[in-house]
């Protein structure tokens, strides 16, 4: 047993702890009220992302429900090393934010194509121009919308680019009513390039993305994170107590699935979302009655695609904080890379022969994120097995049969025809979703392919 493999859980087990993120906003909190400074939010915007669209929407809301200041800055897509299949990223973002706009009352459609080149321009400039009068929080909301709406057809001229008939044509014709130039593509780019510097350095990588604190929130997904802490720290305007954006997967009403339903898992055992995530898709099954398929693959890093070092810290950190919400053990992690996962991957088709693949999953999950286990150690992985009620004489045996790697191509390979590309994921019929906190959609695919009711949209922000 290495050193590192010795250290990891220790260290994990620190880094990752509620205490320890509690005691840093404590500080944070000190610092701010000994400066005399106001509550402060940093928002970053992709202005050509479908989720930077639905966070657009909650300024206002924020900036109305909260004693706090919000910054903006305009950041462009992630680089290529954070988003390996961009294109895919693309398309799903699309659908994903639809899906997003419909549970919570928002008003985003997917028109099937992004926005022409020149249309994120326009908008990047007008944005950039209301940014620098102080009108960027309502401008931000109006100028997303109108990008995204109307006909965006690939291929347009562009004088029919320029004359879709929608809220952006009229804010180049009536332009700034000072008679102040609007920004230039020059300041525009500079301004990109500056605020994705400042999100490197602050260790994040994508848009719609919510800076508070040194804590970042990724999209309205996270939003219930920062609302709860504004609200212990008493910054909220007349008793707010709701949140805009409730979370959660309401398993105790699942009801009315169809028969015989089946939900195919596509995870890594070295994902921590996957981790924290496999109690909750059994459980799922549980309610519902429906069959787990067991999509295993190799981790991305395995397969060489690198991850940058703000996306690795920033997921742990999210992960942590999710699973901590959830109530779900997590953070003495030891790292299963390489052999332990390989090794894990190999015992599946054993577990499955015994019908231990739930049992089995969960335990290698629990074990290697929770307990910090060496899955690349006999003693290790012993451990695991046996907890699954697997036998170790027949685990060795399995260990020396390679058959799981042809299975983990053909999952990674039934993954991306269904548009999806990383873990963990979830197919039911024709419902394909990515993240640990979308399981509510595959809740309610469940429900529509047996005729029940799906969860209803939230209160319309449209």
């Amino acid at each position: 047993m290495s050193i590192k493999t010795l250290l990891m859980p220790v260290i994990s087990q620190r880094l990752l702890s509620r205490e320890r993120l509690e005691r840093q906003r404590n500080r944070v909190e000190r610092n701010r009220q000994a400066r005399g400074e106001p509550h402060r939010v940093q928002y970053f915007h992709q202005i050509d992302d479908p989720y930077s669209a639905l966070s657009a929407c909650s300024l206002p809301l924020l900036a109305q429900r909260y004693k706090i200041e919000i910054d903006i800055h305009l950041v462009g897509p992630p680089a290529d090393a954070a988003a390996p299949e961009r294109a895919m990223l693309v398309d799903y973002s699309r659908i994903d934010a639809q899906r997003l706009a419909h549970r919570h009352g928002l008003w985003f459609t997917d028109p099937g194509v992004q926005p022409s080149a020149q249309r994120i321009q326009q908008a990047g400039s007008l944005l950039l121009d209301a940014i620098g009068r102080g009108d960027g929080i309502t401008r931000t909301e109006t100028l997303s919308r109108a990008l995204w709406r109307g006909d965006m057809r690939q291929g347009d001229t562009e004088q029919g680019d320029m004359l879709q008939g929608d809220m952006l044509q009229g804010d180049m014709l009536q332009g700034d009513s000072t008679g102040a130039p609007l920004a230039t593509s020059d300041a525009l780019a500079s301004h990109l390039l500056a605020s994705a510097a400042l999100r490197r350095k602050q260790g994040h990588y994508l848009g719609a993305t919510f800076l508070y604190g040194g804590e970042w929130y990724w999209g309205i997904d996270r939003l219930h994170h920062l609302e709860r802490r504004l609200q212990s720290l008493g910054a909220q305007h007349d008793r707010v107590t709701d949140l805009l954006y409730p979370p959660g997967d309401d398993l105790a009403t699942v009801h009315g699935a169809g028969p015989n339903p089946e939900i195919d898992f596509f995870f890594s055992f070295r994902s921590p979302y996957s981790a924290i995530v496999t109690p909750r898709v059994f459980a799922l099954a549980r309610h519902t009655g429906a069959r787990v398929n067991l999509r295993y693959l190799l981790p991305m890093v395995m397969r060489g695609l690198p991850v940058p070092a703000e996306k690795r810290g920033y997921i742990a950190a999210d992960a942590a904080r999710e699973a901590h919400w959830r109530g779900t053990p997590f953070g003495r992690v030891n790292d299963p890379v390489g052999r332990p996962t390989e090794r894990g991957l190999a015992l599946i088709p054993l577990a499955q022969r015994h019908d231990r693949a739930e049992a089995y999953v969960s335990a290698f999950m629990h074990g290697v994120w929770a307990e910090g286990i060496d899955a690349g150690s006999d003693r290790g992985l012993r451990s695991i097995a046996q907890r699954a009620g697997l036998s170790w004489t027949d685990a060795q045996d399995a260990l020396q049969d390679e058959g799981w790697r042809a299975v983990a191509e053909r999952n990674r390979q039934e993954m991306f025809a269904r548009g999806i590309w990383g873990v963990p994921s979830f197919v039911v019929g024709d419902t394909a979703v990515w993240g640990q906190d979308r399981l509510w959609a595959i809740q309610d695919a469940l429900l529509r392919a047996g005729g029940g009711q799906a969860s209803s949209p939230g209160p319309s922000r449209a």
